[in-house]
């Protein structure tokens, strides 16, 4: 190819149909669009739910392209489960079964435990997220986390989706550090509720329902059972929410953009690196 000779355009697929192609973007939130969705705005051209025309009806899944934030195959979400399972076989081994965590060296070693972090072992506050205290317990994370891990990394994608679960999995273990400090904590769930704050934003912001119905209610319900049920860890649960949400935020532009498609930046990844160093510091601050 010649030096002024020029490639044709991509043609993408509109987000909403995605047997039509286009060559048109939203300006708002970069989403391809056909041209039966798209409404002329001031600044451009819009997709529906930016020009205002929400729809409270599940959301079809984004079309792939060059560059596009959403994934077909939620790779992350697989790797993050089959982790703790392999994991949790490993505690089996120790004597783990449907409840308690007797005798298991790697809860020992690795559970979020204030006197040991305070010592130097600042990895418990992310191997207390993968270790779990029971059948029962990585079963109902596992489940949540498939679920709810599953439909947010479809939509945004995994490189975002990985910088809210840790954003969401650091300020959980900080949560349970500020409430309580001299018990072990285990389990993924401040993660979890962290994806499922992310994801109630994103629901809020697009106006879409990923999952079917809203992802409140399920939000709402498990903050019940956290705070009516006994060894429960209500301080890992809510700060998990607060990373997730604070994560949320920064990556869909502070509430103004997209969080699959919106440019980030280096600006908006150097907050990433803040919120999550931020986890760490409050972690040293409370042991």
């Amino acid at each position: 190819m010649g030096p002024h000779e020029a490639s044709a355009p991509e043609a993408l697929h509109c987000y909403r149909h995605p047997d039509r192609e286009t060559l048109v973007s939203c300006s708002n939130c970069e989403r391809p669009i056909c041209t039966s969705c798209m409404t002329q705005a001031a600044v451009g051209v819009r997709c529906p739910e930016c020009s205002g025309k929400r729809s409270r009806t599940r959301a079809p899944a984004p079309a792939r392209r060059l560059g596009a934030a959403a994934t077909t195959m939620p790779i992350a979400t697989i790797v993050l489960v089959a982790i703790n399972v392999l994991v949790f076989l490993a505690e089996m081994a120790q004597g783990v079964l449907v409840s308690g965590v007797s005798g298991s060296g790697l809860i020992d070693d690795g559970a979020i435990y204030g006197p040991a972090i305070a010592d130097g072992e600042w990895w418990r506050l992310v191997t207390g997220a993968f270790l779990h205290a029971g059948l029962i317990h990585i079963a109902f994370n596992m489940y949540l986390l498939w679920i709810v891990g599953g439909s947010l990394e479809r939509y945004i994608g995994s490189v975002r989706f990985l910088a809210v679960y840790f954003a969401a999995l650091l300020w959980g273990s900080a949560g349970a550090l500020v409430l309580s400090a001299d018990s072990q904590t285990v389990g993924a769930s401040g993660a979890v509720f962290g994806l499922m704050a992310a994801l109630f934003i994103l629901e809020r912001q697009r106006g879409i329902q990923l999952l079917g119905g809203s992802v409140g209610a399920l939000l709402a319900i498990n903050l019940v059972f956290t705070f009516v049920f006994p060894g429960v860890s209500i301080g890992g649960h809510v700060g998990g929410i607060l990373g997730g949400a604070a994560a949320a935020f920064i990556l869909s532009g502070y509430g103004r953009g997209h969080m699959a498609y919106g440019r980030i930046g280096i600006p908006g990844w150097t907050a990433m690196v803040a919120l999550i160093a931020a986890a760490v510091v409050v972690s040293e601050l409370v042991v």
